[in-house]
């Protein structure tokens, strides 16, 4: 759904960090509009060598089919996120904005897991998650994953400064969330 025609003229830049394509868990309401969550396969959950799940293909494929974006991305992937396959999904935004276009960026962190947040958050490498209702591997190394969390927001700064415009009479920004 990142590319649905109905979404995709409200924004100018979009950080999507670790993310899917598609509605996860929870349908997503924008205006009148409901797209249904992606399927789970509960089959295709294994289990690491811990004992702890490992849920990052566990969803169905949301692949999108038409490409109208005209919104500037920065994909933030970590690359050993196993909540969910989060560089697939990174890759297959990019191959449905590659066609002429470069109005996109990926940012590859190697050896950190799920929680990418803002700098100096506690590292996660599992726990209990909430729609799985048990504990799952979001796998990265300690201090990697905390110098990733530092680059992380350095970039995201840059981004937004290189794209959007503002002002001295600009105070705030209007963000949308889903």
């Amino acid at each position: 759904y990142l590319f649905s025609p109905q979404v995709k003229k409200t924004g100018i830049a979009t950080v999507w960090l670790n993310g899917d394509i598609a509605s996860v868990v929870f349908p997503l309401h924008y205006k009148d509009i409901i797209f249904p969550p992606l399927t789970a396969h509960h089959e295709r959950i294994t289990i690491t060598k811990s004992g702890i799940l490992d849920i990052r293909d566990a969803l169905e494929d949301p692949m999108a089919k038409e490409n109208h974006v005209s919104c500037n991305f920065l994909f933030v992937v970590s690359e050993d996120d196993l909540n969910w396959n989060s560089a697939y999904y990174a890759e297959q935004a990019c191959n449905i904005l590659k066609h002429g276009k470069t109005n996109y960026e990926v940012l590859r962190h190697p050896n950190t897991g799920y929680f990418l947040e803002v700098p100096y958050m506690p590292h996660y490498p599992s726990g209990v998650h909430a729609a799985v209702g048990q504990v799952v591997a979001f796998e990265g190394e300690t201090k990697v994953h905390a110098d990733a969390q530092v680059d992380t927001w350095r970039r995201v700064q840059e981004f937004f400064r290189l794209h959007l415009q503002f002002s001295s009479s600009t105070s705030h920004l209007k963000i949308f969330q889903y």
